[in-house]
């Protein structure tokens, strides 16, 4: 049963995050002419081809559902079949709610569109990856290969996305392929902050309770951690110190198990910016 609550506030999670996506495609997106990242981009650069340059109005879904196939079908054989499932859900409902809802008349200003459009954008795609799912497409790559490697990719699809955007000033005008990288590198910096699942934090920890803490990071993270004995400068006392390292998403709730089962513990927490060997992390269901 509770499992299933689970599954069903995720699967609502998901839902919201694509609903957010469409009002903030039909809003901010299409308000300033930009071109959002991933594979949503590539469908309205295509749409507007076929538009422009054919005179054939093709709805939004016939591509985004397209090129999300085969990046799925990978994800559902190697990462999760539950992760992909919600996926396609977020997917089948952002291009629904793309050529369904209409969009809302905030702004005209271009910047402020591609400021505030980047930080709807991050936020979207954030929640989403929070409810153990993906918005689609360059996600599902960006997923695949950060459960392969440990370590995030997100900068390396904001590259990507900078080619589709060269792509765009080529065929209609570099303004709106400039001002897209800006919609991009907000969206990016977002979802660097909200998402940090493939972003790792050193912890150090003094304290008397050692073999207690060393439980409580087992329980909490699924991570072991090194005990190291050293002495006080200033009073010369013997003292034990953990060392172990978690994902950052797992920082808070484990700082707060801490200071439960020792609130004199002194805590040291550092961003690890690169790790080598057996880090093990719990996979996408």
């Amino acid at each position: 049963m509770k499992d299933k609550v689970r599954l069903f506030l995720r699967f609502l999670l998901v839902t919201a995050g694509a609903l957010v996506m469409a009002v903030n495609l039909n809003t901010f997106v299409h308000a300033a002419g930009l071109l959002p990242g991933g594979f949503t981009g590539i469908s309205l650069l295509i749409q507007e081809v076929f538009a422009k340059y054919l005179n054939v109005k093709i709805p939004f879904v016939v591509f985004y559902w397209g090129l999300n196939i085969v990046p799925a079908l990978i994800c559902f054989r190697y990462v999760g079949k539950r992760f992909t499932l919600l996926s396609l859900w977020a997917i089948i409902a952002s291009g629904l709610f793309t050529d369904l809802i209409p969009g809302l008349d905030v702004t005209k200003d271009v910047l402020l569109c591609c400021i505030f459009g980047g930080i709807v954008n991050g936020i979207a795609i954030s929640l989403c990856l929070l409810a153990g799912a993906t918005s689609g497409g360059t996600d599902f790559i960006s997923i695949y290969v950060s459960e392969k490697t440990g370590r995030s990719i997100w900068n390396h699809i904001l590259i990507f996305n900078m080619i589709v955007l060269a792509v765009l000033g080529f065929l209609f005008g570099w303004n709106r392929a400039l001002y897209s990288i800006i919609f991009q590198f907000v969206s990016t910096e977002i979802l660097n902050v909200l998402y940090k699942r493939y972003q790792k934090s050193t912890i150090l920890i003094v304290s008397d309770k050692t073999d207690e803490l060393i439980h409580v990071i087992r329980d909490v993270t699924g991570h072991d951690a090194t005990l190291f004995t050293g002495k006080g400068g200033y009073t010369g006392a013997e003292h034990n110190m953990i060392y172990t390292v978690v994902s950052s998403d797992e920082e808070d709730k484990l700082l707060r198990s801490i200071k439960k089962a020792d609130p004199t513990a002194f805590i040291n927490i550092l961003q690890t910016k690169m790790l080598k060997g057996n880090f093990i992390m719990k996979r996408q269901d």
